[in-house]
């Protein structure tokens, strides 16, 4: 029958425990994510290279889609 200062020594380095812990573990994005991520850095770039061309119209509407719209459907999606 082992100690329990034995015990106590196995517990701290993590035995059992390290395997219940990553049970619950999930990954927070997936590949919707991801692709959606894509799709807003394309537009957002697109956008930036509107702008260097002088585009007054289109490149605030590519960058506002980007940012405001594509990026934050990227995090939200499940």
């Amino acid at each position: 029958m082992p100690k329990p200062d034995e015990a106590r020594k196995r517990n701290r380095r993590g035995g059992a425990a390290r395997a219940s812990e990553a049970v619950g573990v999930e990954i927070p994005f997936g590949k919707k994510n991801y692709a959606i991520f894509a799709l807003a850095a394309i537009v957002i770039l697109a956008g930036y290279v509107a702008l260097s061309q002088g585009s007054i119209t289109l490149a605030p509407i590519l960058l506002l889609a980007g940012y405001l719209i594509l990026i934050p459907w990227g995090i939200l999606a499940k």
